[in-house]
């Protein structure tokens, strides 16, 4: 199982880096798995600390795949080198236990020293659920075929129409601008036009 999180970091000189990772749970330990080339990743070789932010302010995993929206606020981890999201449901703070290498991507296995809760979960929403599922698309428009991409927001943005506050109709607007810049960007360069799988 996968689970959907906001990963922070710090670089050397403490500047704080935020990006949506998957993490999983193998007993004990939190396997994250970044594809090089990572600011994620060489935050945590160098610092040997993470924290797995959990939130339901979906505006952050829009903002951080887009680029519309990336200087979330961050304060001081309490117990590892990091930074942890200002506002958040919780956090865990993570420390690197074992590194496997890999040209591509690298799997790290963290152990969790300290874990905080900050305010109650209100219950699950579909269409946070989407704008997490358009994000996921969104960091995929390289390799993914139009015509899917398509379908699935289509999909996507009944669970939007339903059920969204104005966090998620924010979100979901960054993903759909982000969508037509790049069918936009390849058509100038001359690649696949919009209506055309591109691989």
């Amino acid at each position: 199982m996968i689970h959907e999180t906001i990963v922070t970091t710090a670089a050397c000189d403490g500047r704080p880096h935020i990006a949506p990772m998957g993490a999983r749970y193998e007993g004990e330990r939190v396997v994250l798995s970044p594809f090089r080339p990572s600011t994620t990743l060489d935050n945590i070789v160098a610092s040997r600390a993470a924290v797995l932010n959990f939130t339901t302010d979906v505006r952050i995993f829009a903002g951080c795949v887009t680029h519309c929206a990336t200087d979330w606020p961050t304060v001081r981890a309490s117990r590892v080198a990091s930074v942890r999201l200002a506002e958040s449901l919780a956090h865990a703070e993570l420390e690197l236990d074992e590194m496997r290498d890999d040209a591509q991507r690298p799997v790290l296995f963290m152990k969790c020293v300290h874990r905080e809760n900050h305010a109650p979960f209100a219950g699950f929403n579909r269409a946070q659920s989407a704008v997490v599922e358009g994000a996921i698309l969104v960091s995929r428009l390289f390799m993914l075929p139009a015509d899917k991409v398509d379908r699935e927001m289509a999909y996507l943005q009944i669970a939007i129409d339903k059920t969204a506050g104005d966090n998620e109709r924010t979100a979901w607007g960054w993903l759909v601008a982000a969508i037509a810049r790049h069918r936009a960007n390849l058509e100038a360069a001359g690649g696949a036009p919009a209506t055309v799988a591109h691989h």
